[in-house]
């Protein structure tokens, strides 16, 4: 994997863990009266917080997706994931 695709795999389980994430711990301001928004708006999205998690498990994540894919426990060139070579 070079660091192009490395980049955009990482982006994409960022972007992924990210919607996992964002609901975490959200209470909704019933009545608009501490935000001064729309019913529904959260209180404190605590949205830094989020961010730092988010890295920190779209990291972990990216790190096993890495591993896999440097090894040789899948492969799609060698083994039973190998197309047959006529």
């Amino acid at each position: 994997m070079n660091w192009f695709t490395g980049l955009m795999v990482y982006f994409l389980v960022w972007w992924t863990v990210l919607f996992a994430i964002l609901p975490i711990g959200v209470r909704p301001d019933v009545e608009g009266e501490a935000t001064g928004g729309w019913r529904g708006a959260p209180r404190a999205p605590q949205l830094g917080r989020k961010a730092l998690l988010t890295t920190l498990v779209a990291t972990v994540v990216f790190l096993g997706i890495y591993a896999v894919v440097q090894s040789d426990w899948l492969s799609f060139r060698d083994g039973w994931l190998a197309m047959p070579r006529n």
